[in-house]
Formats: C-alpha cells, sequence, structure tokens
C-alpha cells in the first residue's frame, strides 16, 4: 500500500535523527515497523513567519518496496551509421538535442565553437586575471554554453513547453544528484556541472553521434530558400538536410550573418540592469529573521523581487546565494556581468540581476536604423560603456548601493567577489534614463519589501545585458524557420527558452521536429 502525505518538520526537530520516519508514524497512527519506507517526492522551506518550517512531501510504503526513484528509462541506441541531424551550438538546447537524436534512432552531428569544458578554464582565468577574452572561449561560448560555469540552476516556469521531469531525470540519468528531483528550487552548482557535461559528451560519442569543438560556423549555403550546406571556419564544408541551430543568446555573429542574407529575424523585448552583491550574512538576517547567524540546517538564503516602476517591470534575476559575480562577456571592449553559485552556495556573498524591462519597440527610437537588430545594438553600447567607465579592462563600474540610488560617487567600494575587479563609477548617470531611473526607484521599494536590503554594505555593479536574446528568430508551427526549409532556430538564441531546463525542453522538441524531415 502507498500513501502520500505532507509532513512539516521545525529546526529543532530537523536535526534530529530518523524524524521523518516519527513523523509518518504518528501522522498515520501505524508502528514504525510496519513502514517498508518512504520517500521524499519534494521539499522546500517556508521562511515567511519567524517559526521557520521544513515542508515535505513523502510517499509512505506500508508492506510495499520502495521502487526506484526515477520515472524515466533512457535508451540510447548505436546511431553511428544512422541519417544525420546537424546542430549548432553544444549548450543545453544542442546537448539535449543531440541525446533525443540518439533515442529516436540519427545521428548528431554537433559543431561547437568553444572548447572542451575542462580546457575552457584557462580562458575564464585569462579573463580573470589578464583581461583577455577569448571571443570563441569564455562563461558563454564552450561545451555546455553559458550555465555550465555561471550557476546551474534547474528552476524554471515553463511547465507547458515540455517535459521538466524527464530534463531532470536525464541530468540524474548523467550525474547529477537525485536532490534535484526533489528540491523547490534545484541547483547543480558550477562545480559539479563540467563533470555532468562530461559525461552526456560520453553518451553521444559512444552511441556514435560527432561532436566537433573550436568549429564555428561562418557561413549558411542557400539555394531555393532550403538550406543545404554550413561553411565551418576552417574551411571545411558539410553539406546538410536539417540544422538546429542552437547558438545561444549571446552569438551575434549569426544573428548579424542571418540578417546580411537577408533571413527572417525579428527585434524582441529583453531586459538590462545591474547586479547587485550583499554580504550573504544581511539576506540571511533579513529572509530568515534572525539577528546573527543563519542557524546550520539551513541553506544560503535567496530572494525574489519584482515592482512595476513608470509601466515597466524591474525584478530580480538569476539570484546567487553564496556566490560570485563573474566576467561574461564575449568580445573585448565589453563589460558583461553574470553571476554563479557553488553547489554548497557557501561563499560570503550573495549576488542578483536587478533588470528593467525594455520594450523593443518602444522605448529605443534611436536605434530604429538598426531595425530588427536594434535591440542588440543597444546592448553593445551597454556594454562598451561599462567597458569604458571600467577602466578600459574587465574591471567592472560600481558604486555602493545608497549612493547609486542617492545620486552620488562612491569614495570607496565594499569587498566584492568579483576577481577582475571593480572600479568606482557613476553608474547613476552613465545608465540609459529608462534604465537608471526605475532601477533607482526599485532599489527603494526593494528596501521596503525586504529590511535592510538597502544599505551602503551593497555594491550595485554594472552591466546585466544577457538576461536574453534581443533577437528573435522566427518559426513555423513545426519550429522550422519560417522560410528557410531545415532550418530549426531553437533555445536561447532563438528566442524559445530562458535557461538550462527550458532550453534543454526545446532542444528535444526541435530533434522530435528535425528528424520529420529527413528523407
Amino acid at each position: 500500500m502507498i500513501k502520500e502525505i505532507q509532513i512539516r518538520i521545525t529546526i529543532d526537530e530537523q536535526r534530529q535523527e530518523n524524524i521523518l520516519l516519527h513523523k509518518v508514524s504518528k501522522n498515520l497512527k501505524i508502528e514504525k515497523n510496519t513502514i517498508s519506507g518512504i520517500k521524499v517526492l519534494r521539499k522546500s522551506i517556508d521562511a515567511r513567519k519567524k517559526d521557520i518550517v521544513f515542508n515535505y512531501k513523502i510517499a509512505v510504503y506500508i508492506n510495499e518496496d520502495i521502487p526506484n526513484s526515477t520515472i524515466y528509462e533512457f535508451n540510447y541506441q548505436d546511431v553511428s551509421t544512422a541519417k544525420k541531424i546537424h546542430i549548432i551550438g553544444f549548450g543545453p538546447a544542442g546537448m539535449f538535442a543531440a541525446l533525443r537524436c540518439i533515442e529516436l534512432g540519427y545521428k548528431p552531428i554537433v559543431l561547437e565553437r568553444g572548447k572542451k569544458v575542462r580546457e575552457r578554464r584557462r580562458d575564464l582565468k585569462a579573463i580573470n586575471q589578464d583581461h583577455f577574452v577569448n571571443e570563441d572561449s569564455n562563461y558563454c561560448f564552450g561545451e555546455g554554453g553559458a550555465g555550465t560555469y555561471s550557476d546551474g540552476k534547474l528552476y524554471t516556469r515553463s511547465l507547458k513547453r515540455g517535459d521538466v521531469r524527464r530534463v531532470f531525470e536525464n541530468f540524474v540519468f548523467h550525474g547529477a544528484s537525485e536532490q534535484i528531483l526533489i528540491d523547490a528550487h534545484p541547483h547543480i552548482g558550477t562545480n559539479k556541472l563540467p563533470k555532468i557535461v562530461e559525461n552526456i559528451r560520453g553518451t553521444i560519442l559512444k552511441y556514435g553521434g560527432e561532436i566537433h569543438f573550436e568549429s564555428r560556423v561562418v557561413d549558411f549555403i542557400i539555394k531555393d530558400n532550403k538550406l543545404q550546406t554550413l561553411q565551418l571556419q576552417n574551411n571545411i564544408e558539410m553539406d546538410v538536410e536539417a540544422v538546429i541551430l542552437a547558438t545561444g543568446h549571446s552569438a551575434r555573429d549569426i544573428y548579424y550573418l542571418l540578417h546580411q542574407k537577408n533571413i527572417a529575424l525579428e527585434a524582441k523585448s529583453f531586459a538590462m540592469g545591474v547586479r547587485i552583491e550583499h554580504p550573504q550574512h544581511i539576506i540571511d538576517t533579513i529572509q530568515y529573521h534572525c539577528s546573527s547567524k543563519r542557524d546550520d540546517v539551513l541553506p544560503a538564503a535567496a530572494y525574489s523581487l519584482v515592482h512595476q516602476v513608470k509601466d515597466r517591470g524591474v525584478y530580480s534575476f538569476c539570484m546567487c546565494p553564496g556566490g560570485f559575480i563573474v566576467p561574461a562577456a564575449t568580445a573585448n571592449g565589453e563589460v558583461v556581468v553574470n553571476g554563479m553559485s557553488p553547489s554548497k552556495r557557501n561563499n560570503l556573498y550573495a549576488n542578483s540581476g536587478i533588470v528593467v524591462e525594455i520594450n523593443v519597440e518602444q522605448d529605443l527610437p534611436k536605434y530604429n536604423q538598426f531595425g530588427v537588430l536594434k535591440g542588440l545594438e543597444y546592448q553593445k553600447d551597454l556594454e562598451k560603456l561599462a567597458f569604458t567607465s571600467g577602466g578600459r579592462s574587465q574591471s567592472a563600474p560600481a558604486q555602493r548601493l545608497t549612493d547609486f540610488v542617492e545620486g552620488r560617487l562612491s569614495n570607496n567600494l565594499n569587498p566584492c567577489s568579483y576577481q577582475p575587479g571593480l572600479k568606482s563609477a557613476s553608474l547613476h548617470s552613465l545608465l540609459p534614463k529608462i534604465i537608471g531611473s526605475r532601477l533607482r526607484t526599485g532599489f527603494k521599494i526593494f528596501g521596503q519589501k525586504m529590511r535592510g536590503y538597502y544599505t551602503n554594505e551593497a555594491n550595485v555593479v554594472g552591466v546585466e545585458s544577457r538576461t536574453s536574446s534581443p533577437v528573435k528568430i522566427p518559426r513555423k508551427n513545426n519550429l522550422e524557420h519560417t522560410v528557410i526549409q531545415g532550418l530549426f532556430p531553437c533555445g536561447e538564441g532563438g528566442g524559445y527558452a530562458g535557461g538550462i531546463v527550458s532550453a534543454a525542453m526545446d532542444g528535444e522538441r526541435c530533434a522530435e521536429a528535425a528528424i520529420k524531415i529527413i528523407k
């Protein structure tokens, strides 16, 4: 017999051994020895009140064996001689597209502009220490994509776009902790993702797929609106039937190439702003209603904030408790910041993007000359401005939070996790008014929602500009491009995802769509 029940446990109870079994026994009014076992289905923390509670959804097995935690089986098969599907990009969308191709009996040929995940580390070190950006290997480009070295959050609201559970279980299949199947806000951690990415690569190669690194696509050969050939940077050409374009939201060269070839694109609204970083203990004391160090059974506290300011949303994005701010530029001459957390979330700082919605049709009249690429050009200009005001290096312009809101230059800055370093700058006046004024108002309101959030112990760091693509590559109901046959825009780069899980689900869907046109 199986029963599902909800259990609430206090912090003190959380420390007790076998507390779940004891609570289940008491709840069901049965002896412990009659319970074959219990399985946690869901775990969350309710910290809205001073008495913090752990909520558990539990399956109880009475006189019955506990089944395996996973629901899905991944039946990969040898596709070494099967029909080919080409995939450009090896981030979450590309990885899961390749895995799905193999399940369905097709051979994925993956073309990735960057390096293998471990080899990327030398280039990340060069950004942090030497302020040099390898334009093909950085925090955004390379095996595993942007998510690999910028956190690995798996939380998504895109529940109708695919099977979230299936994606989670595939991560577990490739080495992720089963805890991601349970946590309300699952997170792998940037220290553990590289091994999982390597395992995914291993599966693809084991079953006959191909992955070509340092193989940037530089041209599409199209005839009669049909994509026929891909040309790579090393003058290699590949004839193709179906191509899944999963290049991510920062592959600007792809947007320029498509635009140059008069392939349909659309301008897309997006968001830009800054990173804010607090000492983690400040966020802990606010969220956990404590006056000093948080209880050791509690994880580093996170937050989520949103408010409408002058008809535009101002909101937190990619909040990283116990994390780091990292340089996410993809070219020299620009500064971009992002955030990440290790699996233990045990760093001294908490950072989050705080961004403002940009309505690409209403907010950028001075950029109309760029047509569908106006959002991209606006993005680039702010990143160049951050580079200049940061000292023409990967040092980032920054202010204390209170100085930013009150409009004065910071004489000094707080310690920060951002390795390339900070430079005091007047971000309040450097940012365009449509962003800066809304951020200043938003921070005041957030300080009212979270008492203690508005403090001079926090740094505001610029710019957070790569929240999503400012360009959309349109596609039909069958996921094929509206004009070019054989081209399947996919994931964040196509404008159809916003994070690891939604990109992975879109990769699977595009693989299923692409095989339908293979002869």
